[in-house]
């Protein structure tokens, strides 16, 4: 049993191999000799060999890697990766033994593809947006296959792929911007750690300058040890392997790997060791987060673009900086120039003022300052890192292996991410802390200072972004409250202010001109109302040829229907017989007219009539009654007044 057992797994391990020298060296579409693609180091972990379903998956795999060395996609390599692993995983368990023979020229595999996409939805939240991603990332590959002529997939299974999604697109939650005061602090603490990053490194070399060889000095010397990697006299293998143990470090050896207040493990402590070496000559990928932060703010632009350009897209002016920033996501490739503030001629200290606005004693927003100190910082790790072009973030990090490798920086990988940056800046934030959002208070500051016109805040992307990304911030969505209450305010106030009925005036005596001079009429308009020459049936009109219903100069065509509607009326105490008249005459209409169409035509005059009487007393109405039922009033309106309910 022993031989067959070792010809199996040496078989298996062949053709893990062959599938792994594969996945590193695609054929080309035509069949004419090996391609190598560079794949990222973090994208090297799917092997086909683990799956039943090899030969599915090395045909997805290959789509994989083509696919990410044409697009360059970066990170949202990823989804794919895991969308052929979820997949093929998920074939292997509902086919079982019949999984080796899948393969995307196979027209069964349809089924299992359409119920893998339905089932995704049961592994996330609600309106996930996750199973959607997934389920297209993988149709875009076999779409892609299937656009190779010498590639054979089935055409139920490309049909679909090219077809309507069977999966909605989920929602997303938009992150809120960061506040002001979390902002100010981000930054306070950016321009902290650089300092803090570049005194290290330069007090480092000074140092090292003051050491020589191990060999002739020390292995437990750190100017020595520091000299030894500086100059490249020793290797990282070398101090694993002659750097005593731990327990004979003099004590500043101790604290300098341990770190202050720390206890050093002595089972890692050569490795601490190591990393310290190296991390106090070169920036690490904790460091350049602050330079990120800083880019950002003083740009104003994404963190894909403070990150894409390198020392060839920089050109210093003698006010500022040129800078060529690209955006994969948008293809777009924008020259920009920032020009640097004006000093001011004194500086302020690094505090509050009484107003609780922070203050601070070193550059703000003046982007060549920030490239300057990033260059500067970076320019021994990018000399080490020749293939690396494209970026002046470059730093240094030493793998579990003692291999020392330089090279592009990737923020979101690891223990040294933005959040974790921000834990050892003790900076705290409320909400996610994304490194997005420090992009989205530079948005709503932008829309402050342009009174939040959207087209000036969105000038380096469509007003339609805007307003999807952007606009839903919290500062934005109390700016716009407040705007909106103020011309709500605005209005409610010129309403009131504005009189829109009549003026009523009141009195158990005579009604003589003074009286009525004093509520805003002149003599002619006051003698007129006094000697009747003005009455329109239910009020008195201060001037009915200038009615708000009627042109100017024309008489006016709608009284005494609207004259509790109108400013022009002033009514008497001798008016309330015709007012009692016309409230019967409304209270018919009211049984005749739908409640929709009496409000729509006589709703106002109905609430200003009953304000009206409301302010009666009693005893005036009764004598108003008795007067009408003498027939001492009548009550003249026009035939329309009578026949409009029957439409």
């Amino acid at each position: 049993m022993t031989g067959p057992r070792k010809k199996a797994k040496s078989r298996k391990g062949e053709e893990r191999a062959r599938l792994l020298a594969a996945l590193a060296n695609p054929a080309p579409p035509g069949g004419i000799g090996p391609r190598v693609v560079q794949l990222p180091r973090h994208l090297a972990a799917l092997d086909p060999a683990d799956y039943r379903c090899s030969l599915l998956a090395m045909q997805l795999a290959d789509e994989w890697v083509e696919y990410v060395a044409a697009t360059q996609i970066g990170p949202q390599a990823k989804n794919y990766q895991y969308a052929i692993d979820h997949f093929c995983l998920y074939v292997d368990k509902v086919l079982g033994a019949e999984a080796e023979e899948a393969s995307l020229a196979d027209p069964d595999l349809l089924d299992t593809l359409m119920k893998w996409e339905l089932t995704l939805p049961e592994e996330y939240a609600e309106s996930s947006a996750r199973p959607g991603l997934l389920a297209s990332s993988l149709r875009v590959l076999v779409i892609r296959r299937d656009d190779h002529d010498e590639r054979t997939v089935a055409a139920d299974l490309a049909r679909l792929a090219r077809g309507p999604a069977l999966l909605g697109s989920g929602e997303s939650m938009e992150r809120d911007e960061f506040t002001r005061k979390e902002k100010l602090a981000i930054v306070r603490a950016a321009w902290t750690s650089a300092h803090a990053t570049r005194r290290r490194i330069e007090d480092s070399w000074a140092l090292a300058g003051q050491g020589r060889h191990s060999d002739q000095g020390s292995w437990t010397r750190i100017a020595d040890l520091l000299w030894g990697l500086a100059h490249e006299e020793i290797t990282v293998e070398d101090i694993r392997r002659r750097v005593p143990p731990s327990r004979e470090w003099p004590l500043d050896l101790l604290e300098f790997t341990a770190g202050p207040g720390q206890v050093l493990n002595p089972a890692t402590a050569r490795m601490q060791l190591v990393r310290r070496l190296v991390a106090h000559l070169y920036p690490t990928a904790l460091d350049l987060h602050a330079f990120r932060v800083l880019l950002m703010d003083a740009t104003g632009y994404t963190s894909e673009e403070v990150m894409s350009f390198g020392e060839a897209g920089v050109e210093f002016l003698p006010k500022g900086v040129r800078l060529t920033l690209l955006k994969n996501r948008a293809e777009r490739l924008r020259h920009r120039a920032f020009r640097d503030q004006n000093r001011p001629e004194t500086t302020a200290p690094d505090d509050e003022d009484s107003s609780g606005r922070l203050t601070v004693n070193w550059p703000r927003r003046e982007a060549s300052e920030v490239v300057r100190q990033l260059m500067d910082l970076t320019a021994r790790a990018r000399a080490k890192a020749p293939h690396v072009t494209d970026t002046l973030f470059v730093n240094v990090a030493v793998r579990p292996d003692h291999t020392v490798v330089f090279d592009r920086w990737t923020p979101s990988q690891g223990r040294a991410q933005f959040r974790h940056w921000l834990d050892a800046m003790n900076v705290k934030v409320k909400g996610d802390r994304h490194i997005g959002r420090l992009r989205k208070s530079t948005k709503v500051e932008k829309a402050i200072v342009t009174e939040g016109r959207i087209d000036a805040a969105a000038d380096d992307h469509t007003e339609e972004t805007f307003a999807g990304h952007y606009a839903q911030g919290t500062t934005l969505r109390i700016m716009s409250g407040r705007t909106i209450a103020t011309a709500q305010q605005h209005w409610f106030d010129q309403a009131l202010d504005r009189v829109d009925g009549p003026t009523i005036v009141t009195g158990s005596g005579d009604i003589d001109q003074g009286l009525l001079e004093e509520t805003g009429l002149t003599s002619e308009e006051a003698e007129g109302i006094m000697a009747g020459q003005l009455d329109m049936g239910v009020s008195h009109c201060k001037n009915p040829y200038q009615g708000p219903y009627s042109r100017p100069g024309e008489l006016c065509a709608v009284a005494p229907l609207r004259c509790l509607e109108c400013r022009n009326a002033w009514i008497l105490p001798t008016n309330l017989p015709q007012l009692l008249l016309f409230q019967a005459h409304l209270e018919r209409l009211r049984t005749l007219l739908t409640p929709q169409a009496f409000g729509r035509l006589w709703g106002q005059s109905w609430v200003n009539l009953n304000t009206v009487l409301g302010d009666r007393t009693p005893e005036e109405l009764a004598q108003a009654r008795k007067h009408i039922e003498a027939g001492g009033a009548c009550l003249d309106l026009p035939l329309a007044a009578h026949t409009e309910f029957d439409g």
